[in-house]
């Protein structure tokens, strides 16, 4: 059965001379380790899928073998290669039993070649303990073994992992990069611009937000909540279930990507057959990004809802109120951080602010 080539670098959107320098190096005698350090969105996972789906298609390509090196894109830009390891948190950060997962998944054999990639995601939350432990398989791995270190920023914990890879940048995406993708992706201009401007430069959710038809009602929803408000509890709780509603009708786009993903995966499981706990991962990592998709929404909200209080600063004949409101959206924005009850933050968040009546 012939497999349609596709290339996984066309997923890195706005980092042509990083693509550049990876695709070389792969083709290459490359080093063992590598740090790709840049916020979330700005392609480091993609970029890793595509690096790694290069360096296990290596011996395929040089055999001028089409049909395999096919295959290993496949695989790999689906994250479903059995010579391709991608670890993710399972909680607040890489912990030592991880660590002891990744240390003995780097000491096999590879199963189909002379290499293996081992992924290791959000690094810059690693635990002390894990990276301490980790640090001497990633400085020696065994042969034919490539650490992909993906972190947001190099943290205190990942200094001295750092020391042992070859650092690559990836700078965060700009409003106008992720606008252009998502027209080439056939988005309505229009439609394209509001969501990148709301994405954060996160390109994964600036799709998600372009599909989103109610993403204005969203955030007049939020803009206009200190109107809502007496200082009753009764009147905060209802405009609070009233958003977070909202928030809920809005995961429907993800939801059915989801469910898209799912059905991909069981055609590619019919095609090559079953790799490990490849389904656990898969859907553990769309949990996570449902999980992400209601912190990105509260962070989006709150943004929107500190600019109706800035906009009342400019009119204010006593702005004092308008400040220690945005003081409490800035405070509520940060707790999310630590993954609280997402209605009693709400509902304490607008008990705190001032009516707007």
């Amino acid at each position: 059965m012939s497999v349609t080539a596709l290339d996984p670098w066309d997923e890195v959107v706005g980092q042509d001379a990083t693509v550049s320098m990876l695709r070389s190096s792969a083709a290459g005698d490359p080093v063992h380790a590598w740090l790709f350090v840049g916020p979330r969105g700005s392609g480091k996972r993609a970029a890793a899928r595509a690096f790694a789906a290069d360096l296990l298609a290596g011996e395929a390509r040089d055999a001028g073998d089409a049909e395999a090196v096919a295959r290993v894109q496949a695989l790999a830009h689906a994250e479903q290669h059995p010579d391709l390891m991608v670890v993710e948190r399972e909680g607040a950060a890489i912990s030592a039993g991880q660590a002891s997962e990744i240390i003995e998944r780097a000491s096999r054999t590879p199963s189909e070649g002379r290499r293996k990639v081992l992924v290791l995601d959000e690094f810059h939350l690693v635990a002390p303990e894990a990276a301490a432990k980790l640090l001497k398989t990633i400085e020696e791995p065994a042969a034919g073994t490539f650490f992909v270190v993906l972190a947001d920023e190099l943290t205190p914990e990942l200094v001295t992992i750092a020391s042992r890879c070859l650092r690559v940048d990836f700078a965060g995406l700009t409003v106008e990069t992720v606008t252009d993708r998502l027209v080439v992706e056939g988005i309505d201009p229009e439609r394209a611009a509001e969501a990148a401007n709301f994405s954060g430069g996160d390109l994964g959710r600036a799709r998600v937000l372009a599909t989103d038809d109610r993403l204005a009602l969203r955030l007049a929803a939020w803009r206009d909540l200190p109107r809502r408000l007496d200082g009753r509890g009764a009147a905060a709780s209802s405009a609070v279930a009233d958003i977070r509603a909202m928030v809920d009708a809005a995961q429907v786009p993800l939801a059915a990507r989801h469910e898209a993903e799912a059905a991909e995966m069981s055609e590619r499981i019919a095609r090559y057959g079953q790799r490990g706990s490849g389904s656990k991962a898969f859907e553990a990592r769309q949990r996570r990004e449902t999980r992400r998709f209601r912190t990105d929404e509260l962070r989006l909200g709150l943004a929107a809802l500190a600019g109706t209080y800035r906009d009342e600063l400019r009119v204010a004949a006593d702005p004092s109120d308008a400040v220690r409101a945005i003081d409490a959206i800035q405070e509520a924005a940060e707790a999310i951080t630590y993954n609280p009850n997402e209605e009693l933050l709400l509902v304490a968040l607008a008990l705190r602010l001032p009516s707007l009546n």
